[in-house]
């Protein structure tokens, strides 16, 4: 437990002045690229001080150039981590509007550019996608967890719908990413860090233009089917 109140120690550390920092970049240059390369020296560091390793597979799948809605499965808090430390090309998260509301770091996620998403009703939470949609069709790539929270076993539960609306509206294809090894590091609901090696998988895009709201279940069943057998892989490997 003393290493893992040292690694929160840090975190905080380290929060504090790469919002910071972060905010202040993203007033000598437009667009958040550079705030984005701040927060992947944050999610490094991080993943440094807890011994973990991660290493990458498939990235000859994507275009650094290309917009995609990337879709992750959630094992773990680390799976940010991850993503944004070790997936090679600018993209902004969706988040719920009430990070946003953090002092510093809220201010921070909207200087780099990261897209709220407003749940506390129907009306608002459709407008955010609305809003989201034609940021992603003017070229921002996102990272979606479909699944909406931390699996408690790791193993890949059911999806929501709101990132397929995404990616249909907006007509990018969506690159599923599989995650392995996170939720030994921080399992659901515990504290205690683990060393450990995690494992990023990127799948090939699959194309969404021939699908739409009435066909998005087999979309969203396409999708999962795909992390789930990748899944496998890993851990049988």
């Amino acid at each position: 437990m003393i290493r893992t109140a040292l690694i929160s120690a840090w975190v905080i550390l380290v929060t504090f002045v790469c919002a910071l920092v972060a905010i202040i970049v993203s007033f000598l240059k437009n667009g958040g690229n550079l705030s984005h390369l701040v927060g992947r020296f944050w999610a490094r560091s991080i993943i440094f001080v807890s011994r973990v390793k991660v290493s990458i597979q498939g990235l000859e799948h994507i275009d650094p150039n290309a917009t995609y809605v990337y879709m992750a499965n959630h094992q773990s808090m680390f799976d940010i981590l991850v993503l944004l430390g070790y997936l090679p090309v600018q993209f902004r998260w969706l988040a719920k509007v009430e990070l946003f509301q953090i002092p510093i770091f809220g201010y921070s996620m909207t200087r780099v550019g990261y897209i709220s998403i407003d749940r506390s009703n129907r009306k608002a939470a459709y407008k955010s996608l609305q809003e989201a949609a034609q940021k992603i069709a003017q070229g921002v790539s996102v990272v979606v967890f479909p699944e909406g929270t931390r699996s408690p076993d790791g193993q890949i539960k059911p999806f929501k719908g709101g990132g397929f609306y995404l990616a249909v509206r907006s007509g990018r294809p969506i690159v599923p990413i599989v995650i392995f090894g996170s939720h030994h590091v921080l399992p659901k609901g515990k504290l205690r860090i683990r060393p450990g090696r995690i494992v990023l998988s990127i799948n090939p895009p699959i194309e969404t233009t021939h699908y739409n709201n009435n066909t998005k279940e087999a979309l969203m069943e396409l999708v999962r089917s795909t992390m789930k057998r990748d899944l496998k892989r890993i851990s049988s490997g």
